[in-house]
């Protein structure tokens, strides 16, 4: 069935590729918080343990929805794991950090988020597609609270 929503298959094709891009450095992200949720050690491990969990929580549904809207343009999303890491900026840890650098991995991967999410706004804003600005605005805000909360944890 053909999709006739204001947006050519061009400008739908552009901003489904910006998502999937976003919901690849989310994605990948939010499996770094799990995974550092699981193997935190040490004297914050309560405090860490708790904060990580509450925003791979938050990071799950967020990725459902940016998943969904890739379907609503148009395409298909990710269907690996390998195709998601193809697509994502932020690498996967080949060893178990400490739970400082932890923190720090996950600032740098929450600002890594806002930058891919930056660009795929400026998108939407040249193709008129406030579908996917209204879902991606937010999620600028999520991910810009979640590294200053952790930037305040290293003191």
């Amino acid at each position: 069935m053909d999709i006739n929503m204001g947006l050519d298959e061009g400008q739908r094709e552009t901003m489904a590729k910006a998502v999937t891009k976003l919901l690849a450095d989310t994605y990948a992200l939010y499996f770094k918080t799990h995974a550092y949720h699981w193997n935190v050690t040490g004297p914050r491990f309560h405090d860490l343990h708790a904060m990580f969990m509450e925003q791979y929580t938050e990071m799950w549904q967020a990725v459902d929805d940016i998943a969904e809207r890739v379907r609503a343009l148009g395409f298909m999303a990710p269907i690996s794991y390998e195709e998601m890491a193809k697509s994502s900026s932020i690498a996967f840890d080949k060893k178990t950090p400490d739970a400082t650098t932890m923190v720090k991995n996950l600032v740098a991967g929450h600002e890594q988020v806002v930058r891919t999410a930056r660009k795929v706004l400026e998108l939407a804003s040249e193709h008129g597609d406030e579908a996917t600005a209204d879902l991606v605005a937010p999620r600028v805000s999520a991910h810009e609270k979640t590294a200053w909360m952790l930037r305040a944890t290293a003191g």
